[in-house]
Parts: structure tokens; sequence; C-alpha cells
């Protein structure tokens, strides 16, 4: 579909995502090799954002499995319909006398029984979970495998036949390939060290908060409405609260957030009325707003006559 970087980029940006050359390159290999991305990073960098907007930029609908502690492969893969399986069971109950009605011997009545059996552990009666909804889409897809780090290693260690074979087996069923091979990607928030058969199978990705100029470029096409002092003001400040050795740093979405709140604030600028009231908009634990509000309570000059905070929060 992209012949090129340039595209790559320019079909990211069309989805509101502002891609560095490595992202528009990993991507583009990934794409071209057919090989899942595995894209590490902290939290609230974009990791889900650019799975998103892949499926946008690619025209792929999006399949999404969100993990998290004790998730294992009946909730992530399928499972069976039970109620549909109760009711057909009643079904063959009822036509029981006629199923058998025509068998000469016992073991003749067993195997037409036998033959039945089979429809209990069909497609019919089989509920696809995300991984196996992608594999048996009738169009390409992209599944995104999100915060992969906060599933067991059991887990982790399940997928490896998906991401090598694009295949899962199915005890009742045997051996299901995918129709046609989804487009990977695995986010982690680095919460744990995931295993190295797992990174084998991906391409890598690190996505870091981005820079002073990519993050107001972000605030402007997300914010439009923010008029361009203002936007460079909140970048500044959020800049700077990522340098006080915060328990959690202010991530990209928090940033968007706080530009939308100054927005229906009326903010012309960012005074430090204005700064020490919305600032559990951008921090959500209270030792780090504390930590804030003693970094802008303690130097009288960390504000300038026009209200305009300094960016050197160190």
């Amino acid at each position: 579909m992209f012949d090129d970087l340039r595209q790559v980029t320019e079909a990211l940006c069309q989805q509101q995502y502002i891609a560095t050359d490595e992202i528009s390159t990993v991507v583009f290999l990934a794409d071209k090799l057919g090989k899942p991305l595995l894209v590490e990073g902290p939290a609230g960098v974009g990791k889900t954002e650019l799975a998103k907007a892949w499926s946008g930029a690619s025209e792929k609908p999006l399949i999404r499995l969100q993990c998290y502690e004790g998730l294992d492969e009946n909730k992530a893969l399928y499972e069976w319909e039970y109620a549909k399986q109760m009711l057909y069971t009643q079904l063959l109950r009822d036509k029981l006398s006629d199923l058998l009605a025509s068998a000469e011997t016992l073991r003749a009545a067993a195997d037409r029984l036998g033959e039945e059996d089979d429809v209990f552990f069909s497609e019919r009666f089989l509920l696809a979970r995300p991984l196996l909804a992608a594999l048996l889409s009738d169009e390409p897809v992209v599944l995104l495998i999100d915060e992969i780090d906060r599933a067991d290693a059991e887990f982790e260690a399940f997928l490896l036949e998906i991401l090598s074979d694009f295949q899962v087996s199915i005890p009742e069923l045997g051996t299901v390939n995918a129709l046609h091979h989804p487009s990977v990607v695995l986010t982690s928030n680095n919460t744990r060290e995931l295993s190295e058969a797992l990174k084998r199978r991906c391409l890598y990705l690190f996505v870091n908060y981005p820079t002073h100029e990519a993050e107001l470029s972000i605030v402007k096409m997300r914010v439009p409405e923010l008029n361009d002092k203002l936007a460079r003001q909140t970048v500044d400040v959020v800049q700077g609260m990522r340098r006080l050795d915060l328990k959690k740093n202010p991530s990209v979405s928090e940033t968007i957030d706080w530009a939308k709140a100054l927005v229906t604030l009326n903010a012309d600028s960012i005074d430090q009325k204005t700064l020490e009231t919305t600032l559990t908009v951008l921090l959500k634990h209270e030792s780090d707003v504390q930590k804030a509000r003693r970094q802008i309570k303690g130097s009288d000059d960390r504000f300038e006559s026009r209200g305009r905070p300094r960016s050197d929060w160190n």
C-alpha cells in the first residue's frame, strides 16, 4: 500500500499522529516484512495511538486485546457458547427417538449419536475472542495486543505460535490458520522484562516522550483552538515537569487534556494561580502535585512579569 517512508509519515499525519523518521521506518518495515511490531516506552507516549493511527492509515479494521494479569488463552482466543449448546442438547433430546428409530443395533445407535457429538464443538458454537477474530477475519486487520507486559509470562509464551505462524491450535477443531495475516502491534510499558523469544519474533521500536517541538506540533494539531503563545507555554511547563523526578510524568495525552482545559477556562496565559489550580489535570499522584507546587512557590522568579512560566524546572 505504501511505497516509501514519506507516504507512511503523511498517512499517519492524516490520522493526527506525528511520526518521527524512526517510527515511520519501523512501521514501514513491519508492514513490508509481515512482522509483528513491539512498541515499548513510558505510559502515555502514544504507543496505542500509533496502532490506531496505523489502522486508519492502512484502512484496516482495528481489533484490540487489552492485556491484564490473569488473562488466559480462553479469554483472548475463544470460548464455547454454552447457552447455545444447552439449547442444542434440548433439541437433540426432543429428536432423539426419531434419530435412533432406524438404527438396527446398539452400535449403530451409538455411532449415530457420536456423529451428533461433533456438532457441539463446531464453529457454530464458537465465540471468537480478539486473537481468533483477527485470524478468521474476512479482511486484513490490525491486531493490537495492548500492554503485553501486564499479562503473565505463560500467556506471553502462548502468543508465540500466533506471532510465528499466524495460526492457533484449538483442541476440539485442530489447527486454525489465518485467512489473512494481521498486522500485529504489541505495546509494553516496561513494567516487566519480556522474553527473548517474543522479542525475536518482532521488530522493535522504543517510543519516548517527544521533543519540545514535536510535542508543540502535537498540541497544535490536536487542540487547534489554542493560540500559539499559550500552546508554547503549555509545552514549556509539561517539558519542565518531566525533569522533576516525579512518580509519574505527565503523558502526551495529559498534555492534550491540559491544553483543552486551558481553552475551556478561556485562559490567555498560564499564571501561577492557573497552573496551581489545574495541576491535577497533568499529575495524578498527590506526592507529584505537592512536589510541583513546592517547585512553583520555591522561587519568586519562576514566573516572569507577564505570567509566562519559565521552562527551567530543574
